[in-house]
């Protein structure tokens, strides 16, 4: 079952990124004064009270403005709008009532959408009264919060896990391995998950883009049990209607991606990688998502001896930042190499889930500093003092250093090749974090 989605909504610097990030539980959202700092939706994973849900950020909305940003900005409010199970509108208690409130408020009433109401920057007891005059806005009960001071959070997101449909417990969210089909529109997605499933759940077409929204379809796989979460195609932002149900689709596609365990990304063998599939590919590297890559439409390429590699280094190319990339060359239509598939889905989680022994790891690290010594910066030299692994999914590894100002990125990157060496983490990324111990051993 898909999580839930909170979207919160309001004018511009009423606090709704503060009260974001708290929730959040780190800084995401910028956080500034001035209005207008959030122009894109930001969304995040979050749980509350045994809950798990996903909740999104959006820029200040101001309805009485025509420019293009504000455009834009509403724009995405109604997308997040449109996803949403629940909206938050937050409003400047110190403020008071405004026409922006009242313009926002008309939006919410026409998404007919369950609403809390959240009044904001009232930090002080007595200032609780301020909640009576946002009775006007006919959207409930108002409740007096501090997302400054964590003042009322609680009882607001008491509120919001209430009127969500679907109940969905952190547990249940990662029960199953969800692995997320994705890739621009008419690569051959659906196709491959009716294949892989040996009969036909998602509605395929030749038309680009006839899947809308992202589907979960539950399946076994040598006794496992898996979710494909088959997605719409992801277009380039000027060839979206943001205004268009295509807009909701990029948004749930994106989504797919963070909660899956594993993506596979869908290439048209029979078009040039684009340089959205690269931004793509290299959103799900920065969300550290292990991957397999899909040359699909295989059959209709011309092929020698030397296709495939003439395609493998056309990607060694294009993506430098992820060349621990995993690709299989397909067919959806043909079947051709089906069975690689989940065989190399299956290989990158295992390889996210790896595990180094902190004995194993500075045996690497000593070989890679005995090899080629740590660098020095004015005078002074990194000292290297040892590694340990802290998480997995994807591999993460802490770096204790004297000085973490002389890490250069490249030595960084030499120590990431030196472990790829020694373990196999094909398919997923790694990430070194450093920490500075000792700061007056230079």
């Amino acid at each position: 079952m898909e999580k839930p989605v909170l979207a919160i909504i309001g004018k511009p610097n009423v606090g709704k990124s503060t009260f974001f990030n708290r929730v959040a539980g780190k800084r995401i959202s910028i956080v500034k004064n001035t209005p207008g700092v959030t122009r894109d939706r930001i969304i995040v994973d979050a749980e509350w009270a045994g809950h798990a849900f996903s909740m999104i950020d959006t820029g200040g909305i101001e309805p009485a403005k025509d420019d293009e940003w504000q455009k834009y900005i509403l724009m995405q409010a109604n997308l997040a709008i449109d996803v949403a199970d629940v909206v938050l509108m937050i409003v400047d208690g110190k403020e008071g009532v405004s026409n922006s409130d009242f313009n926002v408020a008309q939006i919410l009433r026409k998404a007919k959408k369950p609403v809390v109401l959240a009044v904001n920057k009232l930090e002080n007891d007595e200032l609780d009264e301020g909640t009576l005059d946002f009775y006007k806005l006919g959207l409930g009960i108002p409740i007096a919060i501090s997302s400054e001071h964590g003042k009322g959070v609680a009882d607001v997101l008491d509120e919001v896990v209430a009127l969500f449909k679907n109940k969905v417990s952190p547990f249940e969210e990662n029960a199953k391995t969800k692995i997320a089909i994705v890739g621009r529109p008419n690569a051959g997605k659906s196709s491959i998950t009716n294949r892989l499933l040996g009969e036909t759940r998602v509605v395929v077409s030749d038309v680009a883009g006839t899947t809308r929204d992202a589907i979960d379809v539950p399946f076994r796989y040598k006794g496992k049990d898996f979710v494909l979460i088959d997605t719409a195609g992801i277009r380039r932002k000027s060839k979206i209607d943001y205004e268009s149900i295509e807009g909701f689709s990029v948004m749930r596609s994106l989504q797919a991606i963070r909660r899956a365990n594993v993506v596979v990304y869908v290439l048209d063998a029979s078009e040039e990688i684009s340089e959205q599939d690269v931004r793509v590919l290299g959103y799900i590297h920065e969300l550290g998502k292990p991957s397999v890559i899909l040359y699909n439409k295989w059959d209709l390429i011309e092929k020698d001896n030397k296709t495939v590699k003439k395609y493998t280094d056309k990607l060694k190319q294009e993506l430098k930042f992820m060349d621990y990339f995993v690709v299989q060359y397909i067919s959806a239509l043909e079947g051709t190499r089906f069975g690689k598939i989940m065989e190399s889905v299956e290989t990158v989680l295992e390889h996210a889930k790896t595990r180094i022994s902190t004995g194993l790891l500075n045996e690497i690290l000593q070989d890679a500093i005995s090899t080629t010594e740590p660098p020095t910066h004015a005078g002074k030299r990194l000292k290297i003092k040892y590694m340990t692994q802290v998480d997995v999914c994807p591999p993460t590894f802490m770096l204790f250093v004297n000085d973490e100002k002389l890490l250069h990125f490249s030595y960084k990157r030499y120590l990431e090749n030196c472990l790829r060496r020694a373990k196999d983490f094909s398919g997923t990324p790694i990430k070194i974090l450093v920490k500075q111990t000792n700061k007056g051993d230079k």
